[in-house]
């Protein structure tokens, strides 16, 4: 009890939608945990849902990218002046900052220059790719971090940071039954032919770079599956470029179109798109950590710029970018990047993929089971461990 009595007034940002969803966990497992905490800070709708009043919007922070962060540098470092000196004087009992790191380091820096403010940063940084040295770094002004994979802590504590394991967010994900699998497959007269989801991202880039080529690699599994069904759930801001894409393919795809419904109904039919498929092809990111959570099969691609490749393969720390190969500690899953995202290539691992999936369903159960699946929610977990090391 006495840790819990610790946090009565925490300082939470947040800079982008994913961190958002984050931190209203977290804040939930908060007030369960230390009645009566009081928040301030910068968050989204989420967070603002679960008492916090933001400074400012905190679609101000969500920027990528070179070109869109210059317009926007001078109202950026006003507003990490600001926040940082928004912190100093309210004197919380801890600094809770999430991910978005180019911000949050920033204001945690300041802060740690003129204050004893505890400092916790969720979402570790990936030193076990790339950039290890980041890891000393951040330990001059980060006293705390909260890791989302369970490889992670000893990259940070001999730096001399408290670093706890919380568990990945997909674990608090719904996830389609069966029946709801079943379902779908009967609403689009899929019935028991193969069914393969195609994923080729979100953003209008990745599109661009991959919606041909996934096309392309569907050709031989149609050559040995005739009946082959192919799925593709579309993002909102991608929707028409995907429709586009996909009318060129040498299959009849069914696109999900997420305006037709409300969100929460064209959330619940992609979970169930998730669940029915019987292989996916998808663009390397996240997304093969919701694929594993719905024990669907995969194969990973990815096609850049030939620089950035280079560039990212001469400094990689690791031989892999999946995460399901990396948490399970296998390379069950296929993956094709840069000049090696070519589509004969994919389709030939698509089609012994869906011969033998076995491998693949036990690394993925493994993956789910080390991430956390089956115990305490992350965000009541993360919460937990800022809660038992402030008392320290």
């Amino acid at each position: 009890m006495v840790a819990r009595e610790r946090v009565k007034r925490a300082f939470i940002i947040a800079g982008e939608p994913s961190g958002d969803k984050l931190g209203g966990a977290l804040m939930d497992g908060l007030k369960i945990l230390s009645p009566g905490v009081a928040f301030d800070g910068v968050g989204g709708p989420l967070m603002q849902a679960e008492g916090l009043e933001s400074r400012f919007p905190m679609d101000e922070l969500s920027v990528m990218g070179i070109a869109e962060i210059l317009p926007k540098y001078r109202a950026l470092k006003a507003r990490i002046r600001e926040t940082a000196q928004a912190v100093i004087e309210s004197k919380p009992d801890v600094l809770i900052t999430i991910d978005s790191p180019d911000f949050c380091f920033r204001v945690a820096k300041l802060v740690k220059k003129s204050s004893s403010i505890r400092t916790v940063h969720y979402v570790a940084p990936t030193v076990w790719a790339w950039r290890p040295g980041r890891a000393a770094k951040i330990s001059k002004y980060v006293d705390h971090l909260l890791a989302l994979f369970p490889f992670e802590p000893p990259h940070f504590t001999p730096h001399g940071m408290a670093c706890d394991f919380v568990g990945h967010p997909v674990v608090a994900e719904p996830i389609a039954t069966q029946p709801e699998a079943d379902a779908f497959r009967a609403e689009y007269g899929i019935g028991s032919a193969p069914l393969l989801m195609v994923l080729p991202g979100s953003r209008q880039g990745e599109v661009g770079r991959l919606a041909g080529i996934f096309g392309d690699a569907v050709s031989p599994v149609l050559a040995q599956h005739p009946d082959l069904r192919v799925v593709v759930p579309a993002a909102g801001p991608v929707l028409r470029q995907v429709k586009d894409a996909v009318s060129r393919w040498p299959v009849n795809a069914l696109v999900l179109d997420p305006s037709e419904s409300t969100p929460e109904a064209a959330a619940s039919v992609k979970r169930a798109a998730f669940r029915a498929a019987d292989i996916a092809l998808a663009a390397s990111g996240t997304v093969s950590l919701e694929l594993a959570a719905s024990r669907t099969p995969m194969v990973v691609a990815y096609r850049m710029h030939w620089l950035s490749y280079r560039l990212i393969r001469a400094m990689a720390l690791v031989d892999t970018v999946t995460l399901v190969n990396l948490v399970s500690d296998t390379r069950v899953v296929p993956e094709f990047l840069g000049p090696e995202c070519e589509s004969g290539a994919i389709g030939q691992a698509l089609n012994d993929v869906l011969q033998n999936p076995r491998a693949q369903l036990d690394a993925m159960r493994i993956t789910m089971e080390r991430l956390g699946q089956g115990g305490e929610a992350p965000g009541l977990r993360a919460a937990r461990a800022i809660l038992d090391r402030t008392a320290i």
